[in-house]
């Protein structure tokens, strides 16, 4: 019965939100069948503004579940609005472990979960580095991860911008999965940060990629090899 209303609640928002941001947007995406139909998924994008999350929220083709940073839930109309929804509150100052356990519950019903790897909002200065936490769960789980750009939004802040029309782009690259050839190691979560980040990159325009301005994605260098 959650489930259901959550699913509701979830598809409502969706609605106005899809209506709202028509008037005050264009969108141009590309790369949505990369995102399978089913089964458990995490999608990490960067993250420019707090515009990004509604439109990733209409981009992606299936219900997603967000990460939110726990002072939103505070925030009584938008708060009871999340929660519907079914996103999940986070504590980012400490290890908050009941998030981690609703995110994995997630990924455990077959759902999608959506990161922000960077963990804070880059803006015009491009990425960031990555922090651990999506690298963390995609190996405790075995999830695969889509990942997904998304420029243009770096000036917008809301609600100031909620009347000025913004060009949203967005890209979303080839699923992938990490691998731990056992026991999961502090080398293993870096690496996994790394090779999402590197994907991350590779779908940005140059300008945009900041602290990986120079790397190559893993998909890159095969490509390169062939």
């Amino acid at each position: 019965m959650r489930r259901l209303l959550v699913s509701f609640f979830y598809y409502l928002n969706h609605t106005w939100v899809r209506v709202l941001l028509l008037l005050i947007s264009s969108r141009d995406v590309q790369g949505r069948e990369n995102v399978p139909r089913k089964g458990a998924l995490i999608v990490a994008s960067n993250h420019l503004s707090n515009g990004d999350p509604p439109i990733l929220t209409i981009a992606v083709p299936r219900q997603i579940a967000w990460l939110t940073k726990a002072e939103w839930f505070k925030t009584p109309v938008i708060g009871r609005l999340f929660r519907m929804a079914g996103m999940i509150s986070v504590r980012r100052s400490e290890a908050d472990l009941q998030a981690l356990r609703n995110a994995q519950r997630v990924l455990r019903d077959g759902g999608v979960l959506a990161m922000f790897p960077e963990g804070t909002r880059g803006g015009d200065k491009g990425l960031r580095p990555g922090e651990h936490g999506t690298a963390l769960m995609a190996l405790r789980t075995g999830t695969p991860i889509v990942p997904i750009a998304i420029w243009g939004t770096e000036h917008v802040k809301l609600p100031r911008d909620l009347f000025r029309r913004t060009r949203a782009h967005v890209r979303f690259g080839k699923p992938f999965t990490l691998e731990a050839p056992g026991r999961i190691t502090r080398d293993d979560v870096q690496r996994g940060t790394k090779t999402i980040m590197r994907e991350i990159a590779a779908l940005l325009p140059q300008r945009y990629r900041g602290s990986y301005a120079n790397a190559q994605a893993p998909s890159e260098a095969a490509a390169t090899k062939e």
